[in-house]
């Protein structure tokens, strides 16, 4: 298969890139800076540069591929608007004009679904985001809702905390309210393996999951 990857130069998202690679995919990297993917350097990665504002460079990247994965989120830096739910829309209409038709992307518990139930310490975590920065926030809201609202074969994989560190415990599929699901913490390992999954078997197809470690 062949796979787009947007927010790819992140710790999370070369994870996945490597992931992909590791399984014998090709990889479509979308990057604002492609030096960070030197060290994937690979036969079957192309690395298309290029910034969320750029529906050109978009559509090179989505062109021909089976499925894209996004890694996109906000930095929190209040930088102010919405960039990530604008380029993921950008990147929607490009998957539309390209006949691409699976999308598996990330956005966080601040984006609530209709299965989530009641967990003090998401409650919390979603009031102190939203109080903090709010544009992040609404950016976060943003994408899920882009993503879900796309027509698309989507997947919403929705992360807590992330860490390096290897994961504790199986990977734990599940919503808000779950006694399973937990705030701390999700590896950036098992999330690659999860999207990538999520990709070949075509698994949660119009789900929002809640990933846990």
């Amino acid at each position: 298969m062949q796979i787009a990857v947007f927010g790819s130069t992140g710790e999370a998202g070369r994870l996945t890139v490597r992931e992909a690679l590791a399984r014998g995919h090709d990889v479509v990297a979308y990057a604002r800076s492609p030096r960070k993917l030197d060290a994937l350097a690979h036969d079957r990665l192309r690395v298309v540069e290029g910034e969320l504002s750029d529906r050109a460079a978009i559509g090179r990247a989505v062109d021909g591929a089976d499925a894209v994965v996004s890694l996109l989120g906000p930095t929190g830096r209040g930088s102010g608007g919405h960039p990530i739910t604008a380029g993921t829309l950008h990147v929607v209409d490009a998957m539309r004009e390209h006949g691409v038709h699976r999308l598996v992307a990330t956005a966080t518990p601040s984006y609530r679904v209709a299965q989530d139930g009641e967990a003090l310490p998401f409650r919390l975590a979603v009031a102190v985001v939203k109080r903090l920065i709010p544009d992040a926030y609404a950016d976060i809201v943003g994408t899920g809702a882009a993503v879900a609202e796309s027509g698309l074969d989507w997947t919403l994989a929705r992360l807590p905390m992330l860490t390096s560190k290897p994961p504790r415990r199986p990977l734990h599929v599940g919503h808000v309210g779950d006694p399973d699901v937990r705030l701390f913490w999700l590896s950036r390992s098992s999330l690659a393996s999860f999207l990538v999954s999520a990709v070949e078997d075509g698994g949660y197809v119009s789900e929002a999951p809640v990933l846990s470690t």
